[in-house]
């Protein structure tokens, strides 16, 4: 099983990242839109356990990740027979993907600290969890969330567009090999 990618294919290490941080993420918009929704407080405590720790797990991905096309590995090449027009816009969404995922995780952690619902959600502190909107990184929080959804749905769709449209075997690409 190749580790790194070659010109046409991603190597699993790659791979497993990509697939991993897709879930993380998919599970974070759920559980933050069903954290911000609910009224109680127990519940809501359980949520946003996982939800923390899920960001977390995120934010060592992403940074695994930066490394990874940093220091080890390289990118195949783009897909064959795409315009310029769609490299450019595969790269930059791509590449949009993670300052959305940084400023999550920074607004994240700043209403943690600001807010002092660290205490509660780990260790079981008295108190009532706090209205998370009176604190100013909520705003980016949020707008980060909507953000995610837009870029998820350019890249799904892209890559079902390549796949069932196209049928050049872009999915192929991003999954794992022998």
């Amino acid at each position: 099983m190749p580790a790194k990618s070659n010109r046409s294919q991603y190597g699993n290490v790659a791979v497993a990242i990509h697939w991993l941080s897709a879930f993380l993420i998919i599970a974070l918009l759920g559980s933050g839109f069903r954290a911000d929704g609910t009224i109680d407080p127990g519940i809501k405590t359980l949520i946003l356990r996982f939800h923390v720790l899920a960001g977390v797990a995120l934010l060592l991905l992403t940074l695994a990740r930066i490394f990874w096309w940093c220091f080890v590995d390289r990118k195949p090449d783009s897909v064959p027979g795409a315009s310029k027009l769609q490299s450019f816009s595969a790269s930059l969404v791509h590449l949009l993907f993670y300052p959305v995922i940084l400023g999550m995780i920074a607004s994240g952690i700043g209403m943690l600290i600001l807010s002092g619902a660290g205490s509660i959600i780990f260790a079981g502190a008295p108190g009532q969890l706090p209205d998370f909107q009176n604190y100013l990184p909520r705003i980016p929080h949020g707008i980060g969330a909507r953000a995610f959804m837009v870029l998820i749905l350019l890249h799904a769709g892209a890559a079902l567009y390549h796949q069932f449209l196209k049928r050049d075997g872009t999915l192929k690409r991003m999954w794992f090999t022998k």
